[in-house]
């Protein structure tokens, strides 16, 4: 999550916002890595997903478990992590992984429905307000977003940064998924119905004092 802190704010929404006009799923919430294969059935969930106290609401039932890595507790992330727990000593990696794929899950199927109201919940200020002008401009524009998340495949923290009470994680995502854009007609105009393999950076934060529990997501990116 640090990753992204260096950036300008504007560049970043500007990013944001034209990737959601073009195709969501090409730039800043993810990209294809080299393969697509034919539709598929969606999956039976296997197994059940305990709720995580990390994201607040309730996600989609899950298609399949995602393989969780934390970082190595010596490592410079696993440090930050540990200054973390010191700070909120109910955070748990392992169980932040779990509210972040659920989180992920949310926020795809809200925008593509443009539901503003689940987004408010699990965006920050800037990131809500990117959001919601792509979903404005696809509604002047008749346009419907289709995304429907087949499997998540790896969650795993790569970036971790404290500023003072503030915590900051960046999740790579791999998943596959179905993204397509259709205009007023119907007709697909932008990404495909084949599923896809998709790779994200999704950075979430929060302020460990806080007695919200909710981390919001604050930046997205290609990996």
């Amino acid at each position: 999550m640090g990753a992204t802190s260096g950036f300008p704010i504007d560049l970043v929404l500007f990013g944001m916002i034209a990737a959601f006009l073009v195709l969501r799923l090409r730039s800043i919430l993810g990209k294809r890595t080299g393969f697509e294969r034919p539709p598929q059935p969606l999956q039976p969930q296997q197994g059940r997903t305990a709720p995580a106290p990390v994201i607040e609401g309730h996600a989609e039932p899950a298609t399949g478990a995602a393989n969780r890595e934390v970082p190595d507790a010596a490592s410079p992330v696993g440090q930050t992590l540990a200054r973390t727990k010191a700070l909120d000593t109910s955070f748990d990696p392992a169980r932040f992984l779990e509210g972040a794929e659920q989180a992920f899950r949310m926020i795809v199927t809200a925008f593509a429905a443009g539901d503003r109201a689940t987004l408010r919940n699990l965006l920050s200020d800037d990131t809500y307000h990117a959001f919601d002008q792509a979903i404005g401009t696809r509604e002047q524009l008749s346009q419907t977003q289709v995304s429907e998340i087949r499997g998540v495949h790896g969650m795993a923290i790569e970036g971790a940064e404290l500023r003072g009470s503030t915590a900051a994680l960046t999740v790579r995502i791999v998943s596959d998924q179905i993204s397509l854009t259709k205009d007023s007609r119907g007709q697909p105009i932008a990404g495909t119905e084949a599923v896809t393999e998709i790779t994200d950076l999704w950075t979430f934060e929060r302020d460990l004092t806080n007695r919200d529990p909710t981390w919001r997501l604050v930046a997205a990116r290609s990996a």
